[in-house]
C-alpha cells in the first residue's frame, strides 16, 4: 500500500499518544511491517529553556533508530519539523511547565514531527497537541546506523 503525507503524520500521532514503552514498541513493531520507521521521545520541563534540548533528543533518536541518515539532510528535516510543531504550541506552553512525547516516522519521501504534551502549573493541566510535516529525498546517501 503507498504510504503518503497523511499516513505518515497519523504513524507520528499515534506514537506520540502511545501510553507506555511497551505501547510504544508494538506499535513501532506494526509500522516497521508497513514500511514506516519510528521512534519516539519522552521530554518535560519548563517550555522556553527546553526547546533545544526537545530538538536535540528528537534528533539523537532518529538517527539512532535509523529513522534518518546522519547526515545534514535527514538532521535537517528532523530539526525543521521539531522546531515547526514546537512554534505551534509556543502560545499555550510559554512560561508553564510541559511534559509529553513526541513521535516521529517516516516512509520514503515523508517525514513527520507529532508531540503530544500537557502543560501545567502547580495541579492545573492542558493538553496540547501539534505536527509538521517535512519532504527529503527518499533515498539517502549514507547509510543508517
Amino acid at each position: 500500500m503507498e504510504q503518503t503525507s497523511l499516513t505518515v503524520g497519523r504513524a507520528a500521532l499515534r506514537l506520540a499518544l502511545s501510553e507506555t514503552r511497551m505501547d510504544e514498541q508494538i506499535l513501532r513493531k506494526e509500522l516497521e511491517t508497513a514500511d514506516i520507521r519510528s521512534v519516539a521521545v519522552d521530554f518535560g520541563g519548563q517550555f522556553i529553556p527546553s526547546i533545544p534540548k526537545i530538538i536535540e533528543h528528537a534528533v539523537i533518536a532518529a538517527q539512532r533508530q535509523g529513522v534518518v541518515a546522519t547526515n545534514h539532510i535527514g538532521e535537517g528535516a528532523v530539526i525543521g519539523a521539531t522546531q515547526e510543531a514546537l512554534e505551534q504550541l509556543k502560545r499555550k506552553a510559554t512560561g508553564l511547565n510541559v511534559g509529553g512525547k513526541i513521535g516521529i516516522a517516516r516512509c520514503r519521501e515523508h517525514l513527520s514531527v507529532a508531540i503530544y504534551m500537557g502543560v501545567g502549573i502547580l495541579h492545573l493541566n492542558e493538553i496540547a497537541v501539534a505536527m509538521a510535516h517535512r519532504s527529503m529525498p527518499a533515498q539517502e546517501e549514507t547509510s543508517y546506523l
